[in-house]
């Protein structure tokens, strides 16, 4: 059976009695909240309240008990009258009898990367990234897991979609990019992604070799990050792939273990030198998931390839679709279902929507058309 899923934040549906009924009547089987989630400036335009959601920072929906937190601390959201916002937003989703899913960002905060530089990710020219909290880093790995114990304890969602399990990279920082006029393509961005923070740096056989490679093949335009990295390729993939699976088994173990009902999706690309929302899964998913849900937004050609390459790298385990209603696709269900289908045909089970707050009236009815034609 096909299944769908709408993502949403709170603020979407607070204050606004019609917000849920409006997702249910999608089709969809569940909606997605955010639970941790990165700053947003976000249009609400259907709203009976407000249009415009300004997120300033990085925050966590659900009371903050700082006490039960090391070293890093999420943020409650200012911008929101109560400091349970996911679970207010989620008492009217069960109200409408669908579950809810806690949609929860891990390493993508800069607010906290600002407060501690320390435990970002930084590439071979000695720039930090302060949006990207690198998971080699231990007060990381201590955050995300008291975050998912957090979200299980006081959210108790039916279902918890983990983004950003790993380091983020060059891309998906935030404010107003100026990097464009580079030219650099993805292999320069995937080099520029690689971490020499103090954890990452420890863990390289020969740290300073990897960071002249990458250097050089950030300059050159190397076709690739294995001719970048020549000899060192096998052992820095390693490092790599190997910090992501072992953040991966602690937190999907900590799931497990505390809430075995709990439904797991986890973003993942099967890219070994893939960063950002999407954590790789090359050399062995190692974690019990229920659903992987890639990127498709980029549309069938490029997104088919990605989608044949997680079922061989995961081949027992369910395969989502993120797949998006919002610009630069059109309002159009038509064109969104031929889309959609490429991606049913390919191997996906699940569709997971993005964005039911951000979306006009126009592009839900196009949303609404492609989850009725995957679904018959």
């Amino acid at each position: 059976m096909v299944k769908s899923v709408v993502h949403a934040y709170p603020w979407d549906l607070i204050g606004d009695p019609e917000a849920v009924a409006r997702y249910q009547g999608l089709g969809v089987d569940a909606i997605a909240l955010a639970a941790s989630y990165h700053t947003v400036r976000a249009a609400t335009p259907l709203h009976p309240r407000h249009r415009l959601v300004d997120a300033r920072h990085a925050a966590f929906y659900l009371p903050v008990r700082e006490a039960n937190f090391g070293r890093l601390v999420p943020a409650e959201p200012s911008w929101m009258d109560s400091t349970d916002s996911f679970g207010e937003a989620a008492a009217l989703v069960r109200a409408a009898g669908l579950p809810v899913y806690a949609w929860t960002v891990l390493t993508h905060n800069s607010r906290l990367g600002d407060l501690h530089p320390d435990v970002t990710v930084v590439n071979a020219f000695g720039d930090r990234y302060p949006y990207a909290l690198c998971t080699a880093q231990p007060n990381v790995v201590e955050y995300t897991s008291v975050l998912v114990a957090e979200v299980l304890e006081l959210g108790a969602p039916d279902g918890i979609i983990l983004e950003a399990c790993g380091p983020l990279g060059f891309v998906h920082g935030g404010h107003h990019e100026k990097t464009d006029g580079t030219d650099w393509n993805p292999v320069q961005q995937k080099l520029l992604s690689l971490c020499f923070c103090s954890a990452c740096t420890a863990l390289y056989a020969d740290p300073d070799a990897v960071r002249e490679a990458v250097r050089a093949g950030v300059d050159r335009g190397a076709p690739s990050v294995e001719d970048a990295l020549g000899s060192l390729a096998d052992d820095v993939r390693a490092v790599r792939t190997g910090i992501v699976r072992s953040l991966r088994q602690k937190l999907v173990g900590q799931i497990r273990a505390a809430a075995p009902s709990v439904r797991i999706g986890m973003h993942v690309t099967a890219d070994p030198w893939g960063t950002g929302p999407f954590a790789t899964v090359a050399g062995g998913l190692g974690a019990d998931i229920d659903v992987l849900t890639t990127m498709c937004w980029p549309g069938p050609e490029v997104a088919v390839p990605g989608i044949e390459a997680l079922r061989a790298a995961a081949p027992d385990t369910r395969i989502a679709a993120y797949v998006l209603g919002l610009p630069p696709k059109p309002a159009d269900g038509a064109a969104l279902s031929k889309e959609w289908l490429a991606y049913l045909d390919a191997g996906v089970e699940e569709f997971h929507l993005y964005h039911g707050g951000l979306a006009s009236d126009a592009r839900l009815q196009a949303l609404r058309e492609a989850v009725a034609a995957v679904s018959r």
